[in-house]
């Protein structure tokens, strides 16, 4: 490839990993600093940009990038980001760079609930010393709806964990014992725990319901670790207020959640503000992404983890 511009959101990534591709000019933006800062003879010629992470309206750059042509996003999901982009773009995603943390994460809200972890630490700051037999995770049958890779790699750690797990997609896939979702109504009643890890897209939103719920056993867990609009939060509250159910998400609808919001109180709920994916083991696995891609783009070859247009 000829001399090109593109735009990442860290510095010295070429000290860490190595020089950057001859030919290959990298400027930096990390989303926070005033795009106004970059100069626009950079901004004119930026043909590829990995964007900022965790940085909600970076999308705000779009408009001023004429010669763009493909854009790596290190999250997941990036369907609300695809029709923003030009007819010709191509939209990559940070597929792979969630997995262990988000796993761990799901993990670590299943165990805290069946253990009662946010009770004991209530009890220790309240001087309290009154022990119980709790749930546990292992015998437990849980299905994770929205099987993936991050899905994969949750089942490996309940699988450790000595739990039955059973996997659930948009499709069935009998040679790999994955249900479709149109199976769930036959799966729930057997189910002590449900792990979301879907995507948001018309045929998610709201997809686990009133309907879902009433299925499953009293006393059953739910976790979200996928979009929070995939769940619908009223039917969720109707049956954590009484009990019945139990709640463990990592994000919401709507997202923040407001102070004053009543699932925030309901018995056995967890909330934690939408970090799963968030941890040490992100930022050198995005790098090693990020460096990979820019390798491949000086090189012509085709980028990782290209997300479909519709």
């Amino acid at each position: 490839m000829t001399d090109t511009d593109v735009l990442v959101p860290w510095p010295q990534l070429d000290r860490r990993h190595g020089p950057w591709p001859d030919g290959v000019r990298v400027h930096v933006w990390d989303g926070v600093t005033p795009a106004s800062e970059l100069p626009q003879d950079v901004l004119d010629a930026v043909e590829f940009w990995v964007m900022p992470y965790a940085v909600p309206d970076a999308d705000r750059l779009l408009p001023r990038l004429p010669r763009l042509r493909a854009v790596q996003s290190l999250s997941a999901g990036v369907e609300k980001l695809q029709p923003q982009l030009a007819e010709g773009v191509t939209l990559h995603n940070g597929r792979g760079l969630h997995d262990a943390s988000t796993a761990e994460h799901a993990l670590g809200l299943i165990l805290a609930a069946q253990r009662e972890l946010p009770r004991w630490a209530a009890d220790q700051v309240a001087g309290r010393w009154e022990p119980h037999f709790t749930r546990s995770l292992a015998d437990s049958r849980v299905a994770i709806v929205g099987y993936g890779s991050i899905g994969s790699a949750l089942e490996t750690r309940l699988l450790a964990c000595e739990a039955e797990v059973v996997r659930v997609a948009r499709r069935a896939r009998p040679d790999e014992g994955v249900h479709a979702i149109a199976d769930l109504p036959e799966l729930l009643p057997g189910l002590d725990i449900v792990v979301l890890v879907l995507p948001e897209n018309p045929a998610t939103v709201g997809l686990f319901g009133p309907k879902e719920m009433a299925a499953l056993p009293d006393g059953a867990l739910v976790v979200n670790v996928g979009r929070g609009r995939t769940l619908d939060t009223e039917a969720l509250l109707a049956e954590t207020v009484t009990g019945r159910l139990r709640a463990a998400l990592d994000v919401t609808d709507p997202e923040p959640l407001p102070a004053d919001h009543a699932l925030r109180h309901a018995p056995g709920v967890l909330i934690t503000p939408h970090v799963a994916g968030g941890s040490a083991a992100f930022r050198p696995r995005a790098e090693r992404l990020i460096v990979e891609q820019v390798r491949r783009w000086a090189a012509e070859e085709e980028l990782l983890n290209l997300f479909p247009r519709p």
